[in-house]
């Protein structure tokens, strides 16, 4: 197989494939990468995009009111532990969902989660299982980057009518700059050879603001607010 790391190309969106892709994917390898991928987000800061977001969304919703939230492609299910505490610690209520497509990572999420009340399904987010489910607030962290324009069209189309509150969306801007700095700090300091590969892909495989906001027009979603954050992450906050 070519690897899409011989023809880097930041004019348009690599089609790639990365290892998490996989979704027999399982084993420490997966593990190992959901790991480093906690500390990566922490580290550069990314975790706070989706935190912000959701902070900024709740507090127009009464304490007293169950919030419920939905993480797409939620790995190892730290965003929803990270909210789980924020709720605590705010005396809010909330009702915490994870879905991924690999049954391999929805487990080590709930491994991880055991003090935590929070639900992890395998779930196909384009099955018609999911489409039924409607929650208050939908996350996506790295996951929309995935899929190519046609499915992210139809995507964000079948969102919009599954959340009452907000869409969250927490992704790459692709970047000279992004792509070589993420190569260089994985190549120095992860143990894992998924995330050397997939990490530098993943840039490829993002957005610029342009290609955003040509799929948001043909989703037909025009309330939303697309903001650069660092380091290199579009924080896109769409309200029905």
């Amino acid at each position: 197989m070519d690897n899409p790391l011989n023809h880097v190309d930041f004019t348009s969106r690599s089609t790639g494939i990365e290892i998490m892709d996989d979704l027999d994917c399982k084993g420490e390898v997966v593990d190992q990468t959901l790991r480093e991928l906690d500390f990566i987000n922490q580290w550069l800061g990314g975790n706070a995009v989706t935190i912000n977001a959701v902070k900024s969304i709740w507090k127009s919703i009464p304490k007293d009111q169950i919030i419920s939230i939905a993480d797409l492609g939620c790995g190892s299910g730290e965003m929803l532990r990270i909210l789980a505490r924020l709720a605590k610690k705010e005396s809010r209520k909330v009702s915490l969902h994870g879905f991924d497509a690999n049954s391999n990572i929805t487990n080590f999420a709930a491994d991880h989660s055991k003090d935590f009340n929070i639900s992890y399904h395998a779930v196909n987010v384009f099955s018609p299982e999911f489409q039924q489910q409607k929650f208050d607030i939908i996350l996506a962290t790295l996951f929309m980057h995935h899929f190519n324009e046609n499915e992210l069209v139809s995507l964000f189309s079948m969102l919009k009518s599954q959340t009452s509150k907000a869409i969250i969306i927490n992704d790459i801007h692709r970047h000279p700059l992004a792509y070589h700095s993420i190569k260089l700090l994985t190549k120095l300091f992860s143990q894992s050879a998924m995330v050397k590969f997939d990490a530098p892909l993943s840039v490829l495989r993002a957005f610029t603001k342009t290609e955003l906001k040509s799929i948001l027009h043909r989703a037909e979603i025009n309330n939303y607010a697309l903001d650069w954050k660092w380091a290199f992450r579009w924080q896109l906050t769409i309200t029905p």
